[in-house]
């Protein structure tokens, strides 16, 4: 019962067409500048590959960054809230195969006491690289 009360906000989302994520706070939005310092937006993608992904930094409940390598980076806004990323819980994505894609669907958890904590799906990937040298 838990879970399917974690998934209502995603799902009521996806239903009325109108989630609007949480604005980045200042603290979020110096932290994203930092790591996309340099580098140019790219055109989105639906999918990326889960290798070789080296880190995963959390921006906010609703914006990830995936660092490939020193040079690139890809951008992703959750369709709905992961609430807990920010405090450090697990994020589970379910995806099928070699890449992670737009609608995986994605919950967050506490590894300590093992209570689902969020439910969003994946959005876009907005790829960020540096500019040949």
């Amino acid at each position: 019962m838990r879970a399917w009360m974690g998934m209502a906000p995603l799902l009521l989302a996806a239903c009325t067409g109108s989630y609007e994520p949480t604005p980045l706070t200042d603290k979020q939005a110096a932290k994203l500048d930092k790591a996309l310092a340099g580098k140019v937006a790219g055109e989105k993608v639906s999918c990326i590959n889960r290798e070789p992904q080296t880190s995963l930094t959390v921006i906010s409940n609703n914006v990830l960054l995936y660092r490939v390598s020193r040079r690139l980076v890809y951008k992703n806004e959750l369709i709905g809230s992961c609430s807990g990323l920010t405090y450090g819980d697990t994020m589970i994505v379910r995806s099928y195969g070699s890449q992670m894609c737009r609608g995986d669907f994605t919950t967050t958890a506490n590894l300590q006491t093992g209570i689902t904590t969020g439910a969003c799906a994946l959005g876009d990937f907005i790829p960020y690289r540096a500019p040949k040298p």
